[in-house]
């Protein structure tokens, strides 16, 4: 997958997009990013990218006329994304959708926005990552980036350890402990040390079902519609158990 962003603060993006996973698939091949800086063309002497908004109001407004520039030079992309708070909310849907193109372009935002001629011309589809304002569009890039590339083939190196994750799985994750099983008077639980691996997995789904209960009942209740009946007898009992169903 290659990507294309555009932005008026590149150096945010070069730790990001060099490190960690994203970073190891990017010097693999699999990944594939571009990050263009928008003052490099514009018109003006100064390098100035914004201006004020037509009718009044406050802050500043990026300018259509480097944002054009940039998009010609750079050519087609099947898909334009611009980072903004009155899109379409990221979720698992959405991002398993972007994850099987070939090509993505970002438009960062900062201070206002961008003139709204820039989403009418190119045809920018709004992406959201939730509902409140940050100062510019660099951070939802870096996080629609690191959620979306995460499920492209090859990226984690398991087809599946995606899918068995907190959200994506349905339920909440369970709670999880490594060495020592003993640490500040605190211990292990002792199902995860007794080597059981069908009660550790119940363990694993009792957890799971009573987190989400607790802290995501809407996800529950979507869970529990789809997956309800399929389940076996022993997770059934847990499930009433708990939910007193």
């Amino acid at each position: 997958m290659k990507i294309d962003i555009l932005t008026l603060f590149p150096d945010m993006f070069h730790a990001v997009l060099s490190a960690g996973v994203i970073g190891r698939a990017a010097e693999s091949g699999l990944l594939e990013f571009n990050v263009t800086d928008i003052r490099d063309f514009t018109e003006d002497k100064h390098r100035k990218a914004d201006d004020y908004p037509f009718g009044g109001g406050a802050g500043q407004l990026m300018t259509a006329q480097p944002i054009f520039s940039a998009m010609k030079a750079l050519g087609s992309c099947p898909r334009l994304l611009y980072l903004s708070p009155r899109g379409r909310l990221l979720d698992k849907k959405y991002a398993e959708e972007l994850s099987r193109e070939t090509e993505l372009l970002l438009l960062c935002g900062h201070y206002e926005g961008v003139d709204e001629r820039v989403l009418t011309a190119f045809d920018f589809e709004e992406v959201s990552i939730g509902d409140y304002i940050l100062t510019g569009g660099e951070l939802p890039a870096m996080v629609l980036i690191d959620t979306v590339c995460r499920l492209v083939p090859g990226v984690l190196g398991s087809e599946e350890s995606h899918a068995e994750e907190s959200i994506y799985s349905g339920l909440l994750e369970y709670p999880q402990y490594t060495r020592p099983a003993s640490f500040e008077g605190m211990d292990v639980p002792d199902v995860l040390i007794s080597g059981d691996h069908e009660k550790i997995a119940l363990w694993n789904f009792e957890r799971s079902l009573k987190l989400t209960a607790e802290r995501r009942p809407d996800l529950l209740r979507s869970w529990l519609d789809k997956n309800y009946e399929s389940l076996d007898k022993k997770r059934k009992i847990i499930v009433e158990i708990y939910l007193n169903i």
